[in-house]
């Protein structure tokens, strides 16, 4: 059995929560309004980008623009007492949120990871009760040691997060490709030979050793085997092991 290192785990968690309360909001207020609206024509902006980007993670975890002004309104008596925003111009700011943001060039080194959300959390009781399916969006990130994004697929729950890995490996230049042991498949070992990336991929303890279709696989297997399965770790450096699990949860093997 493989053992946890739990202070690799533990500071990412705590850093996972320095990420979701963040209101550098505070601190940068005054400076950003003034280049927002530094040539601009009609009214003016009262409230900065970073603070519609801070409730947008808030809200993208589950909170209602109700509470979201709530949030707000507990950070003003505390700092400042800047005015709050309403719950209606905290909606229509945020769907008016620029979503582009800049992707890498090709690098030496990539990971792969998914992870699903939740369009709503509301009507729980009546999914379960009348079997109603409730659509999800679904985010397949390709990301660098340095936490930089190289590449990402947003679709519904129907977006397979393999095949899209794929995909992003096709039309990037790469040396080694991280993932866990949902991409451990004969066609992403192959596309990988194929490619010349050196594959990373965290393989079932029970695999087979033959072939069937991808010597790649087997190669890949026949060096696990040889380091254990407790010891494969070795061949992840410290930034690698961080990148394995992009959205910190672990997925099972599939072959597709």
């Amino acid at each position: 059995m493989a053992i946890r290192d739990w202070k690799s785990y533990n500071s990412k968690l705590i850093k996972r929560g320095e990420f979701y309360i963040n209101p550098r909001l505070l601190s940068l207020w005054n400076d950003e309004i003034k280049e927002m609206n530094h040539k601009k024509i009609g009214n003016p902006y009262l409230y900065p980008e970073s603070m519609i980007e801070f409730l947008a993670i808030l809200h993208a975890k589950g909170f209602a623009y109700r509470e979201l002004q709530g949030v707000l309104s507990v950070l003003s008596k505390i700092f400042f007492h800047f005015p709050i925003m309403s719950y209606s111009q905290i909606n229509r700011r945020m769907n008016a949120m620029s979503l582009s943001f800049d992707v890498s060039s090709d690098n030496d080194i990539v990971a792969v990871d998914g992870s699903g959300i939740k369009v709503s959390n509301r009507g729980e009781w009546i999914q379960e009760k009348w079997k109603v399916k409730r659509g999800w969006i679904k985010v397949v990130i390709m990301g660098t040691p340095d936490g930089k994004i190289i590449n990402l697929k947003v679709g519904d729950e129907t977006l397979n997060e393999i095949r899209a890995a794929r995909a992003m490996l096709q039309h990037k230049k790469t040396k080694k490709f991280i993932a866990d042991g949902l991409h451990d498949c004969k066609k992403t070992f192959n596309l990988c030979k194929q490619k010349g990336i050196e594959s990373v991929i965290k393989i079932r303890e029970n695999a087979s050793t033959k072939a069937r279709g991808s010597l790649a696989r087997k190669e890949a297997i026949t060096r696990y085997r040889k380091l254990g399965y407790e010891t494969r770790g070795a061949q992840y450096s410290p930034g690698e092991k961080s990148m394995v699990c992009i959205f910190g949860r672990e997925n099972n093997s599939q072959d597709f």
